[in-house]
């Protein structure tokens, strides 16, 4: 992501993995009028194509997540990069950390949520992506990894509560 960052020349930046793919060939010109200069980023929703295996939470909302940008991020990764504009000056002085191996946009939003950069949250679906991939493996890893984000970007009063919260979510997955 870092190198597309550094080639980029626009001034909005979205970030699609290589089996993620744009919902239709007209989401970019409906949601263009959203994209405005006083804002920093502007999220909408994903559509997961999903499997019978696929969770309980992804069934439900029939496969289509929506972006949040409340004090819910502190908890869970709200926030899909697929369907999320970033205004490039926000890469200006800081890109992703590549410490982080899996969640490093999710470090990114982090901090942006505590800067309280402006955020726009949209109804519109913007990008269909795989329910698999390497952050839905669930492996302790992940979670150590999300541990060490958030205690990088916290106060030590809640480092406790993340490791709790981290142990508890990787215990109810791998049941």
């Amino acid at each position: 992501m870092n190198k597309g960052i550094a080639l980029s020349k626009g001034n909005w930046l979205c970030f699609l993995g290589a089996d993620d793919r744009l919902i239709n060939s007209l989401v970019l010109e409906k949601i263009a009028t959203e994209l405005k200069p006083n804002i920093d980023v502007v999220s909408g929703k994903i559509q997961y194509h999903f499997t019978e295996s696929d969770s309980r939470q992804i069934k439900k909302s029939k496969g289509v997540f929506s972006s949040s940008w409340t004090w819910r991020l502190w908890i869970k990764n709200t926030v899909h990069h697929q369907a999320t504009f970033y205004q490039r000056r926000l890469f200006l002085n800081r890109q992703f950390h590549t410490s982080y191996n899996v969640l490093a946009d999710y470090e990114f939003n982090l901090v942006l949520f505590k800067s309280r950069k402006k955020v726009k949250v949209i109804s519109n679906i913007i990008a269909f992506c795989s329910s698999g991939g390497i952050s839905k493996n669930y492996n302790w890893s992940l979670y150590q990894e999300e541990i060490r984000l958030k205690t990088k970007t916290s106060t030590k009063l809640l480092w406790p509560f993340f490791y709790i919260i981290a142990f508890l979510k990787f215990l109810y997955k791998k049941t």
